[in-house]
């Protein structure tokens, strides 16, 4: 929501870097959001959630959204932003042998040379093929204060 995201750049900005919220608005990429863009990102209905394979189509429609993982590596990338943070990124998902439902995030982190800093995958994953998946494709993965991969907002994960 907008409070939360106004709240996490304050942090940010109190911690002496600059904040960037990245985002599609209007068919825009935009690199840092100002106040009432923010705002109405949080309370737009219609808003998508845009991966790498829908930046094209939201900027051609001239549609608003928030990026996952994979599509704000790429907006960071292109402007040299070489860090940011997220709550969680995506993965595998439990049943993905049948289902084949895999997150863009995991092969963006392997191709993107951007550090993303998360509290790890989102605990509705399968945490161990993600981290398969990630060691396959030769993307460190770093823990602070932890030994395993935590589910996102689990500190002990399964």
């Amino acid at each position: 929501n907008g409070a939360m995201a106004a709240d996490v750049e304050k942090i940010i900005s109190d911690g002496g870097a600059v904040p960037a919220t990245i985002a599609v608005v209007g068919g825009r990429i935009k690199i840092g959001l100002s106040d009432g863009e923010r705002e109405s990102l949080a309370m737009t209905g219609d808003a998508m959630k845009l991966s790498r394979a829908d930046l094209g189509f939201a900027v051609a429609q001239g549609r608003t959204g928030g990026t996952t993982v994979a599509a704000t590596m790429i907006a960071a990338h292109i402007v040299g932003i070489k860090v940011f943070a997220t709550g969680g990124i995506g993965g595998v998902h439990k049943g993905a042998e049948k289902s084949f439902d895999i997150s863009a995030d995991l092969d963006e982190l392997a191709r993107t040379p951007v550090i993303v800093v998360s509290a790890g995958a989102k605990a509705i994953l399968d945490i161990e093929k993600t981290l398969e998946v990630l060691e396959t494709r030769g993307v460190p993965v770093i823990g602070h204060g932890c030994e395993t991969m935590p589910a996102f907002w689990s500190r002990q994960s399964p």
